[in-house]
């Protein structure tokens, strides 16, 4: 019978619906590979490129509009595992991780798997800590769950404004980063794409809130991986004849780990602290590819899987996705779903990173005869990499490659033509796309439950308060394009900045709220604002140079505080009400009713009873 219940949740459709949509991408990349072909004119494709999935996505996004409250919030809470973990999967990616973890890996090589064990030791730390308790509670958002956990609006409202920092952080960053790779793909202002894009997210996204950002991030998650694994496919066919990128390199690596050494990338020693990830813009290679802890101290090495670990486990645009899943069963399937495909697709641009790796040193082999390689000019005529074009040998020093353009030499070293170079493209925005729409619908949401209706527990009237939630996407697209545009920063160290503040502000309390029942509500506050406070104040001194540890990865420093705080503001005053001990108790049971919809129905009947 629970069987038969829960199918019919589940539109039993979305496979078809989906692979129409692959269908229809696929068809739109054959067609400009045949017009090209055909000497058609190349702006023109490009811009087709651009605006044909964009005006795809859009069009979802208005078809799933809805008014229902729990359509609007959570998406009916009936999205099947598989789809809430390819979206989980790509939205804590995104655009950064996508475009600049491939710069990281090519500059830093075995470092950059800083990024691959902190995503991946999140989503095992969110599947086993903390997502089947959250969707058993079934909050909309974070600062929904610890206000009425604790049963303070209080709490409530002041979780919301630290929540929406890191969110504000990372919709710059992937609208900046969609920004300057869409701008690769059709020209033009980098400042006005921003603007596209967040007119873009809320196009696809207001009509229908949760419920709308569910299938378009589908849509664009398929976009996503498509373009990344069709590419490093083709590439590792005509490169090692096998088409596993994720397992043909290694032969290549073991070869090219001496020549390396040969031609000049010496080991390199850093202090245990070091944290030097590529910035933005060009650089040289400095060290071979294997050694470890060339870039990044161990300390700061250990330091940064645990930032990104804690971040990601309770990133407010990522942990409310399981709340739209049918059950706590599928709630942690989700979670091992979404480990898969970012483990995939942060193994397939290492792969991506080592071949242009193999083939620049092929290009500054010292014994190697005749001119530079064709792909070395087309790549700077791409602005990829930069050379003394009129050298007949070069160096590591001498070739310096854009750190976010190094995913897109891809189809320039076997001579590929121009369509997989705007297929790649339009993946890299479709990335920046899906996690910009996360932390819009999330933040909107989050403003307009906690912070606008945050001091009251009364439900506010349906049209009310679908219509709050829509205008504030417009409202935040808009501002997080306003911020990308007025302060520009590196998007890879504003998103490491995000992931810090939301590990040090939320990963404490949220640990502790259902795995200690003695936590307080002064406790809960203390520890917020106490890890927010701690983790913002380190990274500011980090960027400064005044504290030791990197500023990158130096807001994590505020998650002892907000543990100790939390704990030790538990203890002055350890009363706890029966209710909040029912309450966690029934947060551990995984059937029974869902909690959130449960106490909201009791407020409605009062309501209606009072009217």
């Amino acid at each position: 019978m629970a069987f038969g219940a829960r199918a019919r949740l589940i539109n039993p459709r979305l496979g078809t619906y989906f692979s129409i949509f692959a269908a229809l991408y696929t068809a739109l990349f054959l067609l400009v590979l045949i017009f090209e072909q055909l000497k058609f004119d190349e702006s023109f494709l490009r811009i087709a490129f651009l605006a044909g999935p964009i005006v795809i996505y859009a069009a979802i996004g208005l078809c799933v509009g809805t008014n229902d409250i729990l359509c609007y919030f959570a998406a009916g809470r009936r999205v099947p595992a598989a789809y809430t973990g390819l979206l989980l999967g790509a939205s804590a990616l995104g655009g950064t991780f996508i475009v600049a973890g491939t710069g990281a890996f090519f500059f830093s090589g075995f470092d950059a798997v800083i990024l691959l064990m902190g995503t991946l030791t999140g989503f095992v730390i969110m599947a086993i800590g903390l997502a089947p308790f959250y969707r058993k509670f079934g909050a909309f958002t974070v600062p929904s769950y610890l206000g009425r956990r604790f049963e303070s609006r209080g709490l409530r409202v002041i979780t919301a404004g630290i929540a929406a920092v890191p969110m504000l952080l990372v919709l710059s960053a992937e609208l900046r980063i969609g920004g300057h790779v869409a701008q690769r793909l059709v020209g033009g202002s980098a400042n006005n794409l921003v603007f596209l894009l967040a007119l873009t997210i809320a196009i696809s996204t207001a009509a229908g809130g949760k419920r709308s950002f569910t299938w378009t991030g589908v849509a664009q998650s398929i976009a996503l991986f498509l373009a990344v694994l069709g590419v490093a496919t083709t590439i590792s066919v005509m490169v090692t004849s096998l088409p596993i990128p994720q397992l043909a390199n290694g032969p290549m690596v073991r070869g090219m780990v001496r020549n390396e050494v040969n031609e000049g990338l010496q080991l390199i020693k850093v202090w245990p602290m070091a944290f030097q990830l590529p910035p933005e813009g060009f650089s040289a290679l400095t060290k071979p590819y294997t050694q470890p802890f060339g870039s990044i101290g161990p300390l700061a090495f250990i330091i940064g899987v645990f930032a990104i670990a804690t971040g990601v486990s309770t990133a407010p645009w990522l942990l409310p996705r399981v709340a739209a899943t049918p059950g706590v069963y599928e709630a942690r399937k989700s979670i091992g779903w979404a480990t898969v495909f970012s483990g995939l697709a942060l193994l397939t641009i290492s792969s991506a990173a080592i071949f242009l790796r193999d083939f620049t040193l092929d290009a500054v082999m010292s014994e190697r005869l005749g001119p530079l390689p064709q792909w070395l000019h087309n790549a700077a005529a791409h602005h990829i990499v930069t050379f003394d074009q009129a050298a007949t040998r070069l160096g590591f020093a001498g070739l310096k490659f854009d750190r976010d353009g190094v995913l897109f030499a891809l189809p320039l070293l076997v001579d590929l033509p121009s369509a997989f170079s705007y297929l790649l493209l339009a993946g890299a925005v479709a990335a920046a796309l899906v996690t910009a729409s996360a932390t819009t619908v999330s933040l909107a949401a989050v403003l307009g439950e906690d912070v606008i209706q945050g001091m009251s527990w009364e439900p506010p009237t349906t049209q009310s308060r679908v219509w709050i939630v829509r205008g504030f996407i417009v409202v935040v697209a808009f501002c997080g394009a306003m911020l990308c545009v007025t302060a520009p920063s590196d998007p890879l160290r504003l998103v490491l900045w995000a992931l810090s503040l939301t590990g040090a502000s939320l990963f404490p309390v949220m640990v502790l709220s259902i795995w200690w029942k003695r936590l307080t509500v002064g406790g809960a506050i203390v520890g917020v604002i106490s890890g927010f406070v701690a983790g913002a104040f380190a990274i500011m001194m980090g960027e400064m140079g005044t504290l030791s540890t990197p500023g990158a990865i130096a807001g994590i420093l505020g998650l002892p505080v907000s543990f100790a705080l939390a704990i030790g503001t538990s203890l002055m005053r350890p009363e706890v009400s029966r209710h909040t001990v029912e309450m966690v108790r029934d947060i551990r049971v995984p059937g029974g009713e869902i909690i959130y919809d449960r106490e909201m129905q009791r407020l409605q009947l009062r309501k209606h009873s009072r009217t």
